[in-house]
C-alpha cells in the first residue's frame, strides 16, 4: 500500500493545451490590471452621466457667538448667541457649449476602447502561450528524434567493434562510429537544454512552479484539416478589422479624442446655469424670554428662498482655454493617425499570415517527402555499407541527412499546427474557448 501511495504521489501531472491557455488568462498580470482599469472607466462614465443632471448640496450650521451678534428680528445684540442655519441648494446647466454631452460620448468611447484593449490583451496573451506550448512539444519531439538517432548509432557502433574484433572492419570505422555516437548523443544533450529553458519560460508565463512534474498533452488538431484548409485573404481582411481588438481600440480611440476635443471648446462659450436655495435659521440670545420659539423662527420667519439664472462669460484668461483646446485638437489628430497605423498593421499581419499558412502547406508536403526518400535511402546505404560496397562517409552522410529530414519534418508539422492559433490571431477571433 505504501508503494502504491509513493507512486501515486509521483505520477507526473498532465498539463493539456486548453489548461494552459486558461490558466495563463486567469494569471495574467497584464490582462488583470486592464481588467481594473475597464473599471475605472465604468465609473468615469457613469461619472459623465450622472454630470447631466443637477448637482444638490446641503449646508447645516449649528454654532454659538460672543460679542455683537445680528438677529433678524432684533438687529445688532451683545451677549452669547445660539444659532442654527440649514440651506439647500440646486444648479443644474442649462448650455455650456453641449461640454457635457461631449464628455458622456468620450467616456463611453474610452470605456469601449477599453474593452476592445482587454480583449486584444487576452488574445496576446494566448498567442504568446501557444507560441510556447507547441515550441516545448517541439522541444520533445527533437529529444525523441535524437535520441532514437542515438540509439541506432550506438547499435552500429557495436555491430562494428565486433567486426573489428573479426578483422572484417577497419579500426578507423570503428573510430568513426565512435565520433558520430558521441556527436548524437551530444545532439540529444544540447535538445534537452533548450526544453529545459523552454519549460521555464512556459512555467514563467503561466506562473507555475517549475519544480512540479508536468506532462505536456499534444493537441487533438487534424493536421490535414489544416493543410486541407482553404481561405481568401480579403475575408480575412474585412473579418479582422470587424474584430481585432486593437483596430477597433484605435477607432474608438480616435472617437473619444473628437468628443474631448469638442468638450474643451466649449470652454471658450458662455456658460448658462439655473441656480435655486431654500433654507432658514434660528437666533436666541441667551436670557432672551420673548425670542420666538425655533419652530416659529425656523419654520416661518426666517425662511428664504432664492432662484435664478447665472450666466458666466469667458473674456481672457490667459489663453489656458484656448491653448487646452489646441492640445486636445493636436491629440485628436495624433489619434487618427494612429488609426491608420493600426489599419496597415492589421493588413499586412492577414497577408503574411494568409501567405506563411500556403507556404506551411506546402513545406509540410515538401519535408514528409524528403523524410520518406532520406529514410529510403539510409535503409539501402545500410546495406551496401554492411556489404562493403559503400564507404563509412557515405553512410554517415546518409544518416545525417535522415536526422535532418526528420527534424525538418517535425518543425513543419508544429510550424502548420501553430497557423491555426496565427489565423485566428491576426482575425481577432482567438478566444479561450476557440480550441474546445
Amino acid at each position: 500500500m505504501f508503494a502504491l501511495t509513493l507512486s501515486a504521489q509521483t505520477q507526473p501531472k498532465i498539463l493539456t493545451f486548453n489548461d494552459a491557455i486558461k490558466i495563463a488568462v486567469r494569471n495574467g498580470m497584464l490582462l488583470n490590471q486592464q481588467k481594473n482599469n475597464l473599471e475605472l472607466n465604468r465609473i468615469q462614465k457613469a461619472s459623465a452621466i450622472a454630470g447631466l443632471s443637477p448637482s444638490l448640496s446641503t449646508t447645516v450650521q449649528a454654532y454659538q457667538t460672543n460679542g455683537n451678534s445680528f438677529i433678524q428680528q432684533q438687529g445688532v445684540v451683545n451677549g452669547t448667541v445660539d444659532a442654527f442655519n440649514a440651506f439647500l441648494n440646486a444648479n443644474v446647466t442649462l448650455f455650456n457649449g453641449f461640454s457635457q454631452i461631449n464628455r458622456v460620448r468620450q467616456t463611453s468611447k474610452a470605456l469601449d476602447a477599453q474593452l476592445f484593449y482587454v480583449n486584444r490583451t487576452a488574445q496576446d496573451i494566448i498567442s504568446t502561450v501557444a507560441t510556447q506550448y507547441l515550441t516545448l512539444l517541439l522541444d520533445e519531439e527533437l529529444i525523441r528524434i535524437a535520441k532514437e538517432n542515438a540509439k541506432a548509432q550506438q547499435k552500429l557502433l557495436l555491430q562494428i567493434q565486433e567486426q573489428t574484433k573479426l578483422g572484417a572492419r577497419s579500426p578507423v570505422d570503428e573510430y568513426n562510429q565512435l565520433s558520430q555516437t558521441k556527436a548524437a548523443e551530444l545532439r540529444a544533450l544540447q535538445a534537452e537544454v533548450t526544453m529545459v529553458n523552454d519549460r521555464s519560460l512556459l512555467a514563467l508565463t503561466l506562473l507555475l512552479d517549475d519544480f512540479e512534474d508536468v506532462e505536456f498533452a499534444k493537441p487533438d488538431w487534424d493536421i490535414n484539416e489544416l493543410s486541407s484548409r482553404e481561405l481568401e485573404l480579403e475575408n480575412l481582411y474585412k473579418t479582422s478589422l470587424e474584430r481585432r481588438g486593437d483596430y477597433l481600440r484605435a477607432k474608438s480611440n480616435e472617437r473619444a479624442a473628437k468628443f474631448n476635443m469638442d468638450a474643451n471648446r466649449a470652454l471658450m462659450m458662455p456658460t448658462l446655469s439655473g441656480i435655486a436655495q431654500y433654507g432658514s435659521a434660528y437666533n436666541k440670545q441667551e436670557g432672551d424670554n420673548t425670542a420666538r420659539s425655533f419652530s416659529d423662527q425656523f419654520r416661518t420667519d426666517n425662511v428664504r428662498k432664492q432662484y435664478g439664472l447665472q450666466l458666466n462669460i469667458p473674456m481672457f484668461n490667459g489663453l489656458q482655454n484656448r491653448t487646452t483646446y489646441v492640445q486636445q485638437r493636436v491629440l485628436y489628430l495624433n489619434s487618427k493617425v494612429n488609426t491608420q497605423n493600426a489599419e496597415i498593421v492589421v493588413k499586412t499581419d492577414v497577408y503574411k499570415a494568409y501567405q506563411n499558412l500556403q507556404l506551411y502547406k506546402q513545406s509540410y508536403t515538401v519535408t514528409y517527402d524528403m523524410f520518406k526518400a532520406a529514410e529510403v535511402a539510409l535503409e539501402y546505404e545500410l546495406e551496401r555499407y554492411n556489404l562493403g560496397v559503400t564507404s563509412f562517409v557515405e553512410y554517415a552522410n546518409a544518416n545525417r541527412v535522415l536526422v535532418q529530414a526528420q527534424t525538418d519534418r517535425a518543425q513543419a508539422e508544429y510550424r502548420l499546427l501553430f497557423q491555426k492559433v496565427v489565423i485566428d490571431y491576426v482575425t481577432g477571433a482567438l478566444t479561450p474557448d476557440a480550441f474546445n
